[in-house]
Formats: structure tokens, sequence, C-alpha cells
């Protein structure tokens, strides 16, 4: 099942809110570069102490899951970030009933660190931030999202 394309018109919306709540001006770049200055904004906000707007966050947050789809198709490992978003990822035996057995569960802020390189695998894990149960759980091969060669 290939990526959902996020709406243009919703990220800019998500993206001009959070960036007026960050006192900046709207976005006016173009649209191939919503999605990074949407994830941008949001890492801002946590790096300014404040929340980021939940629409913003919720449309970071599934842009860097489906990318994670993209870079690591499969349905053996469920990614959960309540209260955004889950999806299923990373080949292998494919999960269809009941509880998955390797499921990741992580917090917005620690997925979008995750995601883009700012936190590693290894650092989440030994914080707590991350609970990963399963096998198949460790995602580590898979992230940063932006390794050279990756599909973007």
């Amino acid at each position: 099942m290939p990526p959902r394309r996020p709406d243009p018109e919703k990220l800019r919306t998500a993206l001009d809110a959070q960036l007026v709540a960050l006192d900046e001006p709207p976005f006016d770049g173009p649209a191939t570069a919503l999605a990074g200055a949407l994830v941008a904004a949001v890492l801002a906000a946590y790096d300014r102490g404040r929340t980021p707007e939940r629409d913003a966050a919720r449309q970071a947050v599934r842009h860097l899951l489906d990318r994670l789809t993209t870079a690591a198709p499969g349905r053996t490992v469920e990614v959960r970030v309540p209260p955004y978003a889950a999806v299923q990822a990373v080949e292998g035996p494919r999960h269809t009933r009941g509880t998955p057995p390797n499921v990741v569960e992580t917090d917005p802020r620690t997925w979008i660190e995750l995601a883009v390189g700012r936190l590693t695998w290894q650092e989440a894990v030994a914080k707590g931030a991350v609970a990963a149960s399963g096998a198949r759980a460790d995602l580590s091969a898979h992230l940063p999202l932006d390794r050279p060669g990756r599909p973007g």
C-alpha cells in the first residue's frame, strides 16, 4: 500500500498556523518544501519549549511515518505515535489479527527527532522514550529517514 499523499493546502494551513504561533512570517516557499518546512517548524516549537500546534504536529508525524513506510515497506512492525497515527512497516511475516507481535510506540516529539536524526534509536530506547516489543521491533536500520540512498 503506497503512502498517502498529504493535501498541500492542509500542510500549508498547518505550517502557517505553526509559524504564526512562533511569531514568524507565513511560508512562501515551493509546495515541494511544505512537509520539510512543517517538520522544521514543529521542531522549532519544541526547541523553544512550546507545545506545537496540534494540526502541525499531527501532519509532521504522519508525513514522517509515511516516509518510513516508503523506506521500509512491509507489515511486520506496527509503529504507533499516539494520538496522531500508526502505520505498519518493515518487510517480514505479515501480521493480520489481534495484537501485533512487533510494536513500536513513542510520543510525537521522540518520533520526529528519531526520524530526522536528532536522536538515535539507542538513545531513545535507553531513556525510555520508545517502547519496542518483538524480535523485529528495532527500527535503527531504518532511521534517520534522510540517510543517503534512501527514498525521500
